[in-house]
């Protein structure tokens, strides 16, 4: 099977499954409303960093396709919605384009249609440092998605299994790659071992992408056809259980990053609530333009950015920062993560006071 091929599965097994049988967790969290709240809707800041990268909301497009002929309308759509919105948007992965120069036009359609906007390239962990360069050349990014996709790859048909070669080459690409550095999972998530890893390696931009939306260990399972791989199609940490393990790891000056079922205002405040510096949302989005259209889903991104709003005023939280330190009520499976991890809830000192979020290992 062509590359392409393998593209245009991803994105009809995407729409045809919807999110995982695993539930982001999120459910599990509520708020402490504040009825003497202070702060006024046209209050409410929303700047937010991204490795270093300015955003002027809490939330980007993330990575979703690119690498196909066939694919490069859903990108010019996703560059129109990101246009419209003022959002960041994250491409696809690069990697064969960069690699074989497989429908480069694919991505280079996003800075035809939005040539001012914040862009982040996507390559794999396996690239070299001159295939990273290549692909942020290719849109002018201000930083670079670098994806792990160990599930993925392992239930794949075509993939790469040499994972032993993922810490040695992620080293060379922190040594030698010059613009900000985003490290991805695509579904799965990410444990507070493994981010320590990470942080030990010198990265301090993570995107968690936690299990909950889009499953891609399904997706293969799907395509596959095998019913020992479809075991696997509930792999991964669900996205609200990686958050907490991230904020309980992860200090002032690195970056997290939400993703991972998140369908709405509510569950981006939430996210953001755990510590998260801002959150990204894909599978909807590319249903949104898929069965509607770019008007749409720019109008489904302006409500989401709406509710968030209201809820920090609900909260008494006038900035992103401020949103960290809102008291959180836990329980259910998230609950019991919280005691099987060891962490003791400590309502409102999480990480923008130097402690984890809501919690502090015992």
């Amino acid at each position: 099977m062509t590359r392409e091929q393998r593209k245009l599965d991803h994105i009809k097994y995407a729409l045809a499954l919807g999110d995982s049988k695993v539930t982001t967790g999120l459910e599990d969290i509520s708020f402490v409303p504040d009825c003497l709240t202070n702060v006024n809707p046209d209050q409410v800041r929303m700047e937010t960093r991204v490795a270093g990268v300015a955003l002027s909301k809490p939330l980007f497009i993330d990575a979703i396709t690119g690498g196909a002929e066939a694919v490069t309308a859903i990108n010019k759509k996703l560059a129109q919605v990101a246009a419209q919105t003022g959002l960041a948007m994250a491409v696809g992965s690069q990697f064969g384009t960069v690699r074989h120069k497989l429908a480069p036009e694919s991505y280079t359609v996003i800075r035809e249609v939005n040539p001012d906007g914040v862009v982040f390239a996507n390559v794999s962990a396996l690239a070299s440092p001159e295939e990273v360069k290549a692909a942020v050349d290719m849109l002018g990014a201000a930083a670079v998605e670098i994806h792990l996709n160990v599930a993925q790859e392992l239930l794949m048909p075509e993939g790469d299994r040499n994972f032993a070669l993922l810490p040695a080459n992620l080293q060379r690409l922190q040594d030698k790659v010059t613009v900000p550095v985003i490290i991805k999972e695509t579904g799965c998530g990410m444990s507070a071992e493994a981010l320590q890893k990470l942080i030990d390696l010198g990265f301090n931009c993570f995107n968690l992408a936690g299990a909950g939306g889009t499953s891609f260990p399904a997706i293969e399972a799907a395509r596959s056809g095998n019913k020992r791989q479809g075991r696997l199609a509930v792999w991964g940490l669900p996205t609200a259980w990686s958050l907490l393990d991230a904020a309980a790891v992860c200090q002032r000056g690195e970056t997290i990053i939400a993703s991972g079922g998140l369908r709405d205002g509510y569950d981006v405040a939430k996210a953001l609530a755990l510590g998260a510096d801002a959150a990204a949302m894909a599978g909807n989005i590319l249903r949104q333009v898929v069965d509607g259209s770019p008007e749409e889903a720019a109008a489904y991104l302006e409500e989401v950015l709406a509710d968030l709003r209201d809820i920090m005023v609900l909260t008494g939280a006038g900035t992103i920062e401020d949103l960290h330190r809102v008291p959180l009520v836990y329980q259910g499976p998230v609950w019991d993560f919280l005691r099987s991890r060891g962490y003791v809830p400590k309502s409102g000192l999480r990480r923008a006071q130097g402690q984890a979020a809501g919690f502090v290992p015992r």
